[in-house]
């Protein structure tokens, strides 16, 4: 079954996954599974740091590629989404199917969950029947012994036809005796013989009618069976992929000739059959095809499963009962968010100041160099008062909030928190005509918009998508937390001193957010009933089992994967925009900067919002990172003509009081750091996912838009009642 290795391979392969071979020797290897079973875990204890991720070629997919060595032969480890099914009902399960079937992997591992055998079985049948180079992992062992549940792994591998493999992938056990399962698949050193699904007779006798009409096209490149299944199944994209990646045209095989082949090999009337709409007539076979798979996948459970304790998810259920719940469930997600803002807000300070006080001190350094070469000024200016120093400040404001929020989120992510979010807000954004899944990607955004631009990829739907990416922009990110937090500290908490005033400038700051998730939400509501107008799709969101967060695995992850990508693309937009800044600051026109001149030019419309020009500009200026947005005002109001940093709060309370700040000012200026243009980054990252300039523009358009509305409706407001 499965192709044979002259219909593709290697060129096929790097055409759809880009898969970086390190000899023509190396070996594929499949690595699926449900979502929440460890598959994850299995990969990244298998193949350590040595892997990348890439995107499917045409699809807004991420698959993660690493190798590990076994017995001197390099194996490459292709961690497939995860999916529930592979009947192609999302891009997930389309990718999914696609490669184990037409990417020819010498051997697929299956990843299931030991504490719920019975719903994971359903996948490794299905993919059984698409290929005989099976190995299924039965992960997560050790939750299972803690739950007593006992699973005969033996005659498991029995009934199944294939190997079976007991693993704990956090511990590291079973890995050993997988690695050696799958060398021996791969080198056909084990004979397999996966259990054949026996549908009902009509069905059966479909499949035979159809397969003799298929068997010839395809020539033993693909198992003829699961070919005909699919046309019965009403599964018409696999027509396109079998024409795409092996170039058989299998169209001529219609939809009324399956209706045919249905009427004859059954009792059902002709005139029934052909009369019954594709949809009725295909969402019935597809319901009969299922019910056979589950049929059998719970019988085969019940052969191999023994739970000595019937409760054993009790205490999980306690747990949800209050952290689900409509009492409580909404005030602890948002004192949950507290602590980690509070905790990001007071353990940010002072590595922020040691790395400002390294990397300023290298400005030093650079700026004797350059006098004792006695390069040109306006050099010095450009490149180390411009370029440098803006990058200085980035690094120093963003890396320490970075370092603390992403393992924090990490965190509740891997205790299998997120989900309860995600279930928590789904009523909202239904009511919404949004996606249950825009509640995780909204979470993600928190760190950086960039990086909850490319989660909206778990959203199935493009209309949902679109919406999610668009409205992703209405939470801050760590970029704007240095704004909000020395606004809030200055004019909100500044009436506290002492421990109190963290705490006033953290509830300040969670307040902010709820007005950002607020607006989420309306806007949502808004796109869905104007540009982007559709109901919102159902999915399945399954509560996956609180787990024991492993803390080293976390730190990496969230180091490595997150913060230094973030990091990385912000010094890559902040180097450009530190030069053209210092530019603005020094060229003078008539004795006056372009700054100045661009500033005056919007004072009048920034008035209306309750601002100043300079600010305004700051914000534009602020385009490539927003870290820099408050320096740029510094700089503005001081005519120092480059970045500076005040020493304290103090220092900067009095300097924008002296330029005209009031409570009014402040609110506004937090309102519009919530509430305007993504930043470069974001907004090149929304270019790649979408792929249009038109959804870019209006990403640009719509939180810049809601800001401006904002910020002049409570002006003018505050404005008539003589409070400002």
């Amino acid at each position: 079954m499965g192709l044979t290795s002259q219909s593709t391979g290697v060129n096929a392969l790097k055409e759809m996954l880009d898969i970086q071979l390190s000899s023509s020797d190396d070996i594929i290897v499949a690595l699926a599974g449900n979502p929440n079973t460890g598959k994850s875990t299995v990969f990244n204890s298998l193949t350590g740091l040595n892997q990348h991720t890439g995107n499917w070629t045409g699809k807004t997919v991420t698959t993660a590629q690493g190798n590990y060595k076994y017995r001197d032969e390099n194996f490459i480890l292709v961690d497939l989404p995860g999916t529930y099914s592979l009947l192609s009902n999302s891009i997930e399960e389309e990718v999914a199917r696609d490669f184990i079937c037409f990417g020819n992997p010498n051997a697929t591992v299956v990843v299931t969950d030991a504490t719920c055998l019975e719903r994971n079985l359903n996948l490794v049948l299905q993919i059984l029947e698409m290929t005989d180079k099976v190995v299924v992992c039965v992960n997560l062992m050790d939750e299972a012994k803690r739950k007593k549940i006992r699973i005969d792994l033996k005659r498991l591998s029995e009934l199944l036809g294939v190997p079976v493999i007991g693993t704990s992938a956090r511990s590291g056990e079973g890995l050993e005796e997988l690695m050696d399962a799958v060398y021996k698949v791969s080198h056909n050193e084990i004979t397999t013989k996966p259990i054949r699904i026996q549908y009902d007779d009509d069905i059966e006798n479909t499949i035979q009618y159809i397969e003799e009409k298929t068997k010839k096209s395809v020539d033993n490149k693909i198992n003829s069976r699961w070919v005909s299944l699919k046309l019965i199944d009403g599964d018409i994209s696999i027509i396109d992929s079998i024409n795409k990646y092996i170039g058989i045209d299998l169209s001529n095989i219609t939809n009324n000739e399956t209706k045919l082949g249905l009427a004859e090999v059954s009792s059902t009337p002709l005139s029934e059959v052909l009369s019954t709409s594709n949809d009725l007539a295909y969402g019935d076979l597809r319901d009969r095809i299922v019910s056979s798979i589950v049929k059998l996948a719970e019988n085969i459970s019940h052969q191999v499963v023994n739970s000595q304790r019937q409760k054993h998810n009790e205490l999980d259920r306690k747990i949800d009962n209050i952290l689900t719940s409509k009492a409580f469930g909404i005030p602890t997600m948002i004192a949950l968010l507290g602590i980690i803002f509070w905790i990001t807000i007071v353990g940010a300070n002072v590595p922020s100041d040691a790395i400002a006080y390294v990397l300023f001190g290298i400005e030093d350094k650079l700026t004797y160099l350059f006098t004792t070469y006695n390069l040109p000024n306006w050099l010095h200016g450009a490149l180390v008062l411009g370029v440098y120093r803006t990058l200085a400040w980035v690094v120093s404001v963003m890396l320490p909030p970075m370092a603390i929020f992403f393992p924090l989120f990490t965190l509740l992510e891997d205790l299998g928190y997120l989900p309860r979010i995600a279930f928590n807000l789904d009523n909202f954004f239904k009511k919404a005509c949004a996606h249950g899944k825009q509640a995780l990607t909204m979470c993600m955004g928190f760190g950086c918009n960039a990086a909850g631009v490319i989660g909206c990829r778990i959203i199935d739907s493009p209309r949902e998508r679109l919406i999610a990416i668009i409205t992703n922009f209405f939470v801050p990110c760590n970029g704007r937390f240095p704004i909000l937090i020395a606004v809030t500290t200055i004019f909100i908490a500044g009436a506290v001193s002492g421990p109190m005033q963290s705490v006033i400038a953290t509830l300040s700051i969670t307040l902010v957010i709820i007005l950002g998730v607020i607006m989420t939400l309306l806007v949502s509501k808004i796109l869905s009933k104007t540009i982007l107008k559709g109901l919102p799709s159902s999915f399945t969101l399954e509560l996956p089992p609180y787990r024991k967060p492993q803390v080293g695995r976390i730190i990496v992850r969230s180091i490595f994967d997150r913060t230094i990508f973030v990091l990385g693309r912000a010094v890559i937009v902040a180097a450009p925009a530190g030069l053209i800044i210092w530019l603005m600051a020094n060229v003078n026109i008539s004795g006056i900067s372009l700054l100045d001149h661009s500033a005056g030019f919007l004072q009048p419309f920034a008035n209306l919002l309750g601002m100043d020009g300079y600010i305004l500009m700051a914000f534009i200026l602020g385009l490539p990172a927003n870290e820099i947005v408050m320096p740029i005002i510094i700089m503005s109001y001081m005519a120092t003509g480059t970045m500076i940093e005040l020493e304290n709060l103090e220092a900067l309370r009095s300097l924008l009081i002296s330029n005209g700040w009031t409570w009014l000012t402040a609110i506004n200026v937090m309102l519009f750091c919530l509430m305007h243009f993504p930043c470069a980054t974001t907004l090149l990252t929304i270019k790649k996912e979408t792929k249009s300039w038109k959804w870019t523009f209006v990403s640009f358009l719509v939180p810049t838009i809601a800001g401006i509305t904002l910020t002049f409706t409570f002006t003018q407001i505050v404005r008539l009642l003589g409070l400002a």
